[in-house]
C-alpha cells in the first residue's frame, strides 16, 4: 500500500511574522527613541534609512566620536558631539567618497518592489479546487489518480508533479496552505512580477515533487501546495542572498539564507508533513531565485510577464487534462 503523507503547515502566518521580527532584530539593533534635550549634541543627518545609520554609526564609533540615534516617524536622525561636528561630517564624507563604487553597486542590485496581493487569489483558487474535489468527486480516487506518487512519476506520469500541488486532505490542510501561498506567493510576485513570479513558484514546486519522487523511488504519495510554498520561500532566500552578495554585502547575504532555513525548520518539519518534499521545494526555489538574482537586473516588462503567466496557466491546465 502506498503511504500517504499530507503536507500540513499549521502556523504559516504567525511564523512569517516571527521571520520578519528576526530580520528587524538583526538589522535594527539600535535605540528606538532617545531624548534630544542635550545641548552638547548636534544633529548631523536626518531622514536616514536604517542601512545608512548602521554604516555611519560604525564610522563614528571607530573614530571615537560620541553620537546617538533617534527614530522619528519611520526614519532616523543621527546626532553627534557638537564640538566634533565638522570632524564627524568630514569623516563620513571621506568614507562615502572612498566607497562610492560599492554604494553604486548596492543601488544597482536593489530589488524594485511592486505591491502585489495575487497570493490571496491563488489561495482562493486552491480553496475552490478543494471544495470541488471533496464535494463533487471521490477524494480518494482523485488523490490516487493525481497525487504525487513517486512510483508513477518515475514511470512517466510527470503531470502529477503539478496536479498534486492543488489537492488537499482536509480543512486544516487547505487553510494553512492558503495562508502560506497568500503570504509567500505575494512576496515573490512583489519582487519578480505576476507572471515570472508564479511561473517560478510553480516550477519550484514541480522540481521539488520530482526530486522527492527520485529520493523515495516508490511507495510514497504526497499532496498539497506546501512544496510550492517552500519553493517560494527558497526563491526569496536565493534572490535576496545573491543580490546582497553582488552588492558586496557578504555578511548580510547570509541573513536571508539563515531566515529561510529557519522557516524550513519551523514550518516544514511539523508532524504528518512531508519534510523531504519541503526541503526539495526550498532547495529548488533557492537555486531558481539565485539564478534570477544573478541574471535579472530589473523587473520584466508587461509582455514578458504576460507570457510567463500564460505559460503557468497552460502547464496547470495541460496537467489536469492529461490522457487517462
Amino acid at each position: 500500500m502506498l503511504k500517504v503523507m499530507f503536507e500540513i503547515s499549521r502556523k504559516s502566518a504567525c511564523h512569517f511574522i516571527i521571520f520578519c521580527a528576526i530580520d528587524i532584530i538583526l538589522m535594527e539593533n539600535l535605540p528606538d527613541k532617545i531624548s534630544v534635550s542635550d545641548t552638547s549634541m548636534k544633529i548631523l543627518f536626518n531622514d536616514l534609512l536604517i542601512e545608512d545609520v548602521e554604516i555611519y554609526v560604525l564610522i563614528l564609533s571607530s573614530s571615537g566620536i560620541a553620537h546617538y540615534t533617534n527614530r522619528v516617524h519611520g526614519s532616523w536622525e543621527l546626532w553627534v558631539d557638537a564640538s566634533k561636528f565638522e570632524y564627524a561630517s568630514d569623516t563620513i564624507e571621506k568614507y562615502l567618497l572612498e566607497n562610492r563604487g560599492n554604494h553604486q553597486a548596492a543601488k544597482n542590485h536593489e530589488p524594485v518592489y511592486h505591491k502585489n496581493f495575487s497570493g490571496i487569489w491563488a489561495g482562493i483558487i486552491l480553496l475552490i479546487f478543494h471544495v470541488a474535489i471533496t464535494k463533487g468527486w471521490n477524494s480518494r480516487m482523485v488523490i490516487q489518480e493525481y497525487g504525487s506518487s513517486a512510483h508513477h512519476i518515475l514511470h512517466g506520469e510527470l503531470y502529477r508533479c503539478v496536479t498534486s500541488l492543488m489537492i488537499h486532505s482536509d480543512a486544516l490542510h487547505i487553510i494553512s496552505n492558503m495562508a502560506g501561498i497568500a503570504l509567500f506567493g505575494s512576496a515573490v510576485c512583489s519582487i519578480m512580477g505576476l507572471g515570472v513570479g508564479w511561473f517560478m513558484i510553480l516550477t519550484a514546486g514541480i522540481a521539488g515533487n520530482l526530486l522527492n519522487a527520485v529520493f523515495y523511488e516508490s511507495s510514497h504519495l504526497s499532496i498539497g501546495a506546501s512544496t510550492a510554498i517552500f519553493g517560494a520561500i527558497g526563491i526569496i532566500t536565493g534572490c535576496q542572498s545573491i543580490k546582497k552578495m553582488l552588492a558586496g554585502q557578504r555578511i548580510k547575504a547570509l541573513l536571508p539564507f539563515g531566515g529561510g532555513v529557519a522557516l524550513l525548520g519551523i514550518l516544514g518539519s511539523s508532524p504528518h508533513s512531508d519534510l523531504m518534499a519541503h526541503l526539495f521545494g526550498f532547495l529548488s526555489g533557492t537555486v531558481f531565485g539565485g539564478v534570477y538574482g544573478m541574471l535579472v537586473k530589473k523587473s520584466s516588462g508587461k509582455n514578458i510577464q504576460a507570457g510567463f503567466f500564460v505559460a503557468t496557466i497552460f502547464i496547470i491546465v495541460i496537467s489536469w487534462l492529461h490522457p487517462s
